[in-house]
């Protein structure tokens, strides 16, 4: 298994530097599938892969011709900063007033086929959509806070509704949009990340396979973030939509999985 854990956080960073989405997202539905940890290791585990994958993206892009639009960006980094600690809070409270890993994962799952859904029906409507210029800045905080929330309660670091919030509400482009999502998602994540160790709920886990997880997540934004900029608007999108579709079959899957 660990070998699994490695291929599926290294190909899930490579996916989530070029697409924006984090790679939580695909990381925590496939574990919920093929592993047998419980639900709060595996979103401790995914969130902290993606945080290692966001740190090597950012560093990697700081030279490059795609720019962050830190105006709006980091304010809506500070909202994901709040929302994250409001979303772990949640999940905690939730975990604990249940007292039941499975209904947790269904409830995650649940809400993550809703989001991918919603997400991917943007995504087929895009060219049909007009985007908006968003100037206010205590909007920027409040959609931050709203990404930063789903994010962390479900346990994915981030997630494809970033890419449809920048280009809806800020008139992003494709890879615009991706390298801001990755800024966006590495405070809330590290947020995230500092609330669990602090407030002394980190789960059991083995430290090897937390190790190769990063060591694959730093892998996969050191790849993905040099794909990025050999591929087209275009071709980043095809890939966004593909892996959308993936994680909506995943998540009917493992709800399935769980209920039955």
């Amino acid at each position: 298994m660990d070998f699994i854990y490695f291929i599926i956080s290294f190909i899930a960073s490579i996916i989530g530097a070029i697409s924006g989405i984090g790679g939580g997202v695909i990381i925590k539905p496939v574990l919920d599938g093929v592993s047998s940890l419980g639900v709060s290791t595996i979103s401790f585990l995914s969130g902290t892969t993606v945080l290692s994958m966001t740190a090597v993206s950012l560093l990697k892009n700081r030279k490059s011709t795609v720019s962050l639009n830190l105006k709006y960006t980091s304010l809506m980094a500070a909202g994901g900063v709040i929302g994250g600690l409001a979303g772990k809070y949640l999940f905690d409270i939730l975990k604990t007033a249940t007292g039941n890993d499975q209904m947790v994962g269904v409830l995650q799952s649940v809400l993550l086929f809703i989001i991918t859904t919603a997400v991917l029906l943007f995504a087929l409507a895009k060219d049909k959509i007009r985007p908006h210029n968003n100037e206010s800045l205590l909007f920027s905080i409040f959609i931050g806070f709203l990404l930063g929330a789903a994010a962390s309660f479900l346990g994915i670091g981030g997630g494809p509704i970033n890419l449809a919030v920048l280009y809806f509400f800020f008139s992003m482009d494709t890879k615009t949009a991706a390298i801001n999502s990755i800024f966006i998602i590495f405070f809330s994540q590290l947020t995230s990340l500092l609330f669990t160790i602090f407030a002394g709920t980190v789960p059991a886990f083995e430290p090897f396979v937390l190790i190769i997880m990063c060591a694959g997540g730093i892998g996969g934004g050191i790849v993905g973030s040099h794909l990025l900029y050999r591929m087209s608007n275009k071709a980043v999108d095809y890939l966004f939509i593909s892996t959308i579709g993936i994680i909506i079959l995943l998540t009917i899957y493992n709800t399935l999985r769980w209920i039955l």
